[in-house]
């Protein structure tokens, strides 16, 4: 009989849920989903870490490569990040060019890494106006479940931590850069953006960490990215119904718990699973 109410009316079948405060998953409204988190699961990358909220998994790999700095900013390097949304973690989701989710979530990701400086463009700058690093961070959704972008913020944010870089020198005669791949440092992470996903139904219930099909049903969705000083870096919010300041800053007090949750959770897995330097 719920299968069937589900599958007849599944806005109706979610609003008896949070009604009595609760969700089908049988989680309440302010819950997340467990998060689980492994570091260097690919032996290719420079870094690497494979994230998952509920089912929504996400598996980010970074290769890092030697490149002239640009011509407008000689002491700077670069970051691109990449969302991939391949058919194999959604049937939503078809070959072809990039969807455009992915694209979103593309700028979205460079937009936080942009605004937080999360790592700075002149730390990745080798010689002056001569070599820098680009460092490629490929984030490709394994299982899409909703929430993508929280779950590729600490994806992207354990694997920066994770990455390390060959050193190299640049000869002063020849100017021709040698890589120690023996020899590797970490990067330096000034900033650690994180975020939280809200869900609005019916313009006044808002939830946290939605599933996708309660991003499907709901009137507006919100991601709130924060630092470790509760600095706020964004409040990306595409279209939907309008939300009260007094919801929003709820949402935003909520985030900041949130990043404290998950700071804990990166710091726990990377201090278990420590590369040599």
């Amino acid at each position: 009989m719920a299968a069937g109410f589900k599958t007849a009316d599944p806005l109706e079948y979610h609003r008896s849920f949070l009604k009595e405060n609760c969700r089908p998953d049988g989680r309440e409204l302010g819950e997340f989903r467990t998060t689980t988190l492994n570091i260097g699961s690919i032996s290719t990358a420079d870094g690497s870490a494979l994230v998952k909220i509920g089912n929504t998994t996400v598996m980010c790999g970074i290769k890092a490569e030697l490149t002239n700095p640009p011509v407008d900013a000689p002491t700077k390097g670069y970051i691109v990040p990449n969302v991939d949304l391949p058919p194999l973690c959604s049937s939503r989701f078809r070959p072809g060019p990039p969807a455009e989710e992915a694209q979103a979530a593309s700028q979205f990701i460079a937009d936080v890494i942009k605004s937080s400086d999360v790592i700075k463009a002149e730390d990745l700058c080798i010689e002056k106006g001569k070599l820098c690093w680009v460092l490629y961070c490929d984030l490709m959704c394994l299982d899409y479940d909703g929430n993508l972008l929280d779950v590729c913020l600490i994806a992207l944010l354990a694997a920066l931590r994770n990455t390390r870089l060959p050193e190299v020198t640049v000869g002063k005669e020849t100017s021709t850069p040698k890589v120690n791949l023996e020899k590797r440092r970490g990067l330096r992470v000034n900033r650690c953006p994180l975020g939280a996903t809200f869900a609005v139904f019916d313009n006044s219930v808002v939830i946290v960490d939605p599933t996708v099909e309660e991003e499907s049903l709901s009137t507006a969705t919100l991601t709130v990215v924060t630092d470790q000083d509760e600095r706020l870096y964004a409040v990306h919010k595409p279209g939907g119904t309008s939300m009260s300041g007094e919801k929003l800053q709820d949402c935003i007090n909520r985030t900041s718990t949130r990043h404290r949750e998950l700071s804990k959770l990166i710091d726990r897995v990377l201090q278990g699973s420590k590369t040599p330097e």
